[in-house]
Parts: C-alpha cells; sequence; structure tokens
C-alpha cells in the first residue's frame, strides 16, 4: 500500500477549513495539522479534522509534503516563500499574491526550488467548464457572468481580485491567441474598493470576451456563453449544466441549417474535491498541475491591467 501524502493547511477560516475537512476524508492524504492566526478557530478546526494544531507555519516545515495556503493575499508572498525554502509543494489559493512583482518573484523561487506550485482557480475543476472546454471549436465572443450578494469576506481586495480573477484564467484558458487590448469600468459600492466592474478584453485573433463581475447584487448568478464558429455553448457554474445550440443540417437540399438545441448531462463533482484530488495526484507524481503558478501569474497580470483602467477612467 502506497504511503500516505502527509499534508497541513495554513489558514483555516472558512475556505482553509473546507481544504482541511477534505483532506482529512481523503483515503491517501494524512492531514498532519492546521495553523491559523485565530488559535481558537484552529483548535475548532483541529479537532473536527483529528489532526494536530500548531502555532506558527514554520512548526509544519519537517512533518509535511506538501500544503495549501489559504491566508490573506496580502500574507502568500511571506508564508509561500517559507514553504519554497523548505521544499514543501504548495496549493496556493487564488490570487497568487497581492502584486505582478511578489507574483513573478514566488513562481521564479518555486520553478528554482523545483516545487510543485499550483494556484487555487478553483472554477477549473468545475466539471462544467471542462465538458465546456472539451466542445469549444474555435471561441469568437465570451460572455461572462459572476455576480453575488454582498459579504464579509475578502473585502480586504477588490471584486477583480476576488471574483473576476476567476472568469480572466478561464478565458486565457480558452482562447489559444496573445491579448491586445484591455478596456473596464468599475466602481465602489460599499467597501472602500471596487466593487462591480466590467472589462472587455480583446485578443490578437479576433476574439472578444466581455467579463462582468459584482459582489453587491441582489442574488448570485454564475454564468458564461460562448460564441464559436459552428456553436453556440452556455455553462451555469452553480448546477454545471451546459447547453449547446449548433445548427444540423438534415437534407443536403435544405437551405438552411437546423438550429438544435441540447442539454449536456454533467456528472456534478464538488470543484474544490476535484482541486484538492488533482493537487495530491501532482505531488505523488511529480508532475505540472493544471493551473500552476504562471497561470495564476498571467490571470493576476490581467487582472491588474483591469484595475488600472478602471482607475483611469
Amino acid at each position: 500500500m502506497a504511503e500516505k501524502t502527509r499534508v497541513g493547511v495554513v489558514g483555516v477560516g472558512y475556505l482553509g477549513s473546507i481544504h482541511a475537512r477534505i483532506y482529512a476524508r481523503m483515503p491517501d492524504v494524512e492531514l498532519v495539522g492546521v495553523v491559523d492566526i485565530d488559535p481558537t478557530i484552529a483548535k475548532k478546526v483541529g479537532a473536527e479534522c483529528h489532526c494536530e494544531v500548531f502555532n506558527a507555519p514554520e512548526q509544519l516545515l519537517d512533518e509535511v509534503q506538501a500544503v495549501s495556503i489559504v491566508v490573506p493575499t496580502t500574507s502568500h508572498r511571506e508564508v509561500s516563500e517559507l514553504f519554497i525554502d523548505n521544499g514543501v509543494d504548495i496549493l496556493l489559493e487564488k490570487p497568487v499574491a497581492h502584486t505582478v512583482e511578489d507574483a513573478e518573484l514566488l513562481v521564479s523561487a518555486a520553478e528554482r526550488a523545483g516545487i510543485i506550485l499550483q494556484v487555487g482557480h478553483l472554477e477549473r475543476f468545475n466539471a462544467g467548464v471542462i465538458a465546456l472546454a472539451d466542445m469549444l471549436d474555435r471561441p469568437r465572443f465570451f460572455e461572462v457572468h459572476r455576480l453575488g450578494t454582498f459579504v464579509e469576506r475578502a473585502t480586504d481586495v477588490d471584486v477583480i481580485t476576488d471574483l473576476m480573477i476567476h472568469d480572466i484564467d478561464i478565458v486565457l484558458s480558452l482562447v489559444q491567441s496573445p491579448l491586445d487590448r484591455v478596456t473596464a469600468v468599475g466602481t465602489k459600492v460599499v467597501t472602500s474598493h471596487v466593487d462591480i466592474a466590467n472589462a472587455r478584453l480583446e485578443f490578437e485573433d479576433g476574439t472578444v470576451a466581455n467579463v462582468t463581475a459584482s459582489r453587491v447584487s441582489s442574488k448570485k448568478f454564475r454564468r458564461i456563453r460562448v460564441f464559436g464558429e459552428s456553436r453556440y455553448l452556455a455553462l451555469n457554474f452553480s448546477d454545471q449544466q451546459l447547453e449547446v445550440v449548433r445548427p444540423c443540417k438534415n437534407n443536403e437540399n435544405d437551405r438552411f441549417a437546423e438550429i438544435v438545441s441540447e442539454r449536456i448531462k454533467i456528472e456534478q463533482r464538488p470543484p474544490l474535491d476535484a482541486e484538492l484530488e488533482h493537487f495530491i495526484e501532482c505531488v505523488r507524481e511529480r508532475r505540472a498541475p493544471l493551473v500552476g503558478g504562471r497561470d495564476g501569474l498571467e490571470a493576476l497580470k490581467v487582472a491588474e491591467i483591469v484595475q488600472r483602467d478602471i482607475e483611469r477612467s
């Protein structure tokens, strides 16, 4: 029987505690311990997951092979460098860092150290997104909405790095052409950062993506629509249901093809479960993750361009 992969979690607030619970039930993983700046929270999660509670990230270094880092973005570089310097593989929640400069330093350091750095762009592990990517021919236009109600979590950053960066990453992964131009608008509503934003991404091959994100909407709405050369695809992120609309010519003599619509049945799976399982597989097999450090860096670069254009406007 293969030896279990020894894992720790740094930061066990809302999302980090879910990481810990998933690791705790994975048969090929030993959740060694958790760390949090709030000892009460750390003890609660440690008790739930039947693992040790450590007082500082440094105490995990000699105990684990891999770690999930789920701390505030402003602390990503400091905490990640500690584990990179000690050869520990990392799943780092998105965005990869607070600034592009910090992200470049982190990614380069991980590459030099030969460690696995996976960035937590969760939606890449959405079964619907995977199916959409497989069915897409040549995309020409994207319309993406990620709208949510206001919650106090993640208000230390703007809606671009909180929510929109998910869809920036997805679009960049689906368009095989360099980005040419970005225009954006946005505004503050309830926080001191931009709470609602829209960005138009134009690529050198003519593809256009219109991306909207809001954390001050009355209800949750998360959807991507893609117009390709031979079909239209629409995906609801929440229920992972994919609709495909395409022309179908039943008879050679028909002047126009019939427009056919079908719903693709997708086996739903919690994306975070899939993401963490993928990370452990990459650690065990020493292979590059689906969303590596460079992917996280590119998404952050575009997010920063969006931020600058909003500031100018």
